[in-house]
């Protein structure tokens, strides 16, 4: 609930806050857009606030400085809650994979709400093991009975959610390839076939004069004609179908033109490759051979 806004939980859905010490973003790099960032100030008896994200101040306060404005956990139904000041707005961060957009998002000191679960951020350069063993012999000096449930690294993290799309998108390449090699074997199929039908004809080329680097032209001309007339009716299919890769991607357009001109460009290579060996046979061609060809 926003102070001074009228309250309407479609409008105002009860947002997700997370309870952050004063060196949680910084050991997450989170970068500070306004305001401060939490300090040793910010004590219970203190009075109440809070760090928005990016996010949070776009979407509730976007023609306004949120700073010094109040926010509460909750709706009218919780007198209880106390109004928390804001004191800063930081960058969005992606708490629940790289897919969603990143949610607003409230914080609010560990000194003034703390947790029943705790997750605690260590940055090092050390192996998560022994960074581990490090932290559980620092509680145990301290005389606690807190015990590590389990460990990760920021990178374990980051490929455990994109294990999946990671996997369709190595499955699609593999196909895509596939795809690729088939194409290439079927173009150089039809332009060889057509060498050999256009064999006669080529004879009476040479025999007037045209040159080795007219045939070629002729034949690779028949083989990016047909590129082309495919490349047409590919990207309109594409395009056709765009929606269903919508959920297969990151921060990129079904139409993305840089990847469908890239993927033109990849076809129209493989094609040029392709129509390379019909042509140097055709190059090849003997007039009086052809001439004398059925």
């Amino acid at each position: 609930m926003i102070e001074r806004q009228a309250w309407d939980p479609g409008a105002h859905p009860a947002f997700p806050y997370l309870q952050a010490s004063e060196t949680y973003f910084s050991a997450l790099t989170i970068p500070l857009l306004k305001g401060r960032y939490f300090t040793q100030d910010d004590r219970a008896d203190s009075a109440k606030v809070a760090i928005i994200s990016d996010a949070f101040a776009r979407r509730y306060f976007p023609n306004e400085d949120p700073l010094g404005k109040r926010i509460k956990l909750g709706g009218p139904e919780y007198p209880q809650f106390p109004y928390l000041k804001i004191v800063g707005v930081v960058g969005d961060v992606k708490y629940f994979g790289l897919a969603p957009v990143a949610e607003p998002a409230v914080y609010v000191p560990l000194t003034q709400d703390v947790p029943i679960i705790t997750f605690l951020v260590v940055r090092s350069s050390q192996s998560a093991s022994s960074v581990a063993r490090e932290v559980q012999r620092s509680i145990q000096s301290m005389g606690g009975d807190i015990v590590l449930v389990h460990t990760d690294t920021m990178g374990e993290l980051l490929a455990d959610s994109v294990a999946e799309p990671r996997f369709r998108t190595i499955l699609l390449g593999v196909f895509a390839g596939i795809a690729l090699v088939l194409a290439a074997i079927g173009i150089y199929g039809v332009l060889a076939y057509s060498v050999v039908q256009l064999t006669h004809e080529i004879g009476i080329r040479i025999a007037l004069g045209a040159q080795w680097g007219d045939i070629s032209r002729l034949v690779i001309g028949q083989g990016l004609r047909l590129t082309t007339v495919g490349l047409t009716i590919g990207i309109a299919i594409s395009l056709m179908l765009s929606s269903v890769l919508r959920g297969l991607l990151f921060q990129v357009k079904p139409t993305d033109p840089e990847t469908l001109a890239f993927a033109a460009l990849l076809l129209g290579f493989t094609a040029l490759a392709a129509c390379y060996v019909p042509a140097r046979r055709a190059m090849r061609v003997d007039p009086m051979v052809a001439l004398r060809y059925e």
